[in-house]
């Protein structure tokens, strides 16, 4: 998997009780536009289009388990799965978490794994966003 890169708004989310990590839905979206740092809102990127699978605003996340121990927040998530059907998914380079609960501001932006290349989904091929189980997508220290 792909290095995860956080936005710079998501700290000042964090700060500012943007995020209930532990409750808030958190979705994964797909897109060909270079996220940037500064990015702090979905809509400052262009998902790809709907269809053949591909569900616009991307697919939900399930929460494996959010807490601290000595001082260090760990979010673990299950690993979720993108499935070509009845035509392809794409192309796209990056997997964008965001949080989809928040109404103000909507929508803000986590951090993106950029996967180095485009990448298209044929029919029945699949995408796993494979999350860390073990380290978990991020830590808060």
């Amino acid at each position: 998997m792909a290095a995860f890169n956080k936005f710079n708004a998501f700290v000042e989310d964090l700060a500012e009780r943007v995020h209930n990590l532990g409750a808030d839905t958190l979705k994964v979206m797909l897109t060909n536009t270079v996220p940037l740092a500064t990015n702090s809102i979905r809509a400052n990127l262009t998902e790809i289009s709907a269809g053949n699978g591909y569900t616009a605003g991307g697919n939900s996340c399930t929460i494996s388990s959010s807490g601290q121990t000595a001082g260090v927040y760990k979010l673990v998530l299950a690993d979720t799965i993108f499935t070509a059907s009845g035509g392809s998914i794409g192309p796209f380079r990056y997997a964008v978490l965001y949080n989809d609960t928040p109404t103000s501001p909507a929508d803000p932006l986590i951090g993106w794994y950029d996967y180095g290349a485009a990448v298209t989904l044929l029919d029945g091929e699949t995408l796993t966003i494979d999350f860390d189980a073990t380290n978990g997508v991020l830590t808060v220290t």
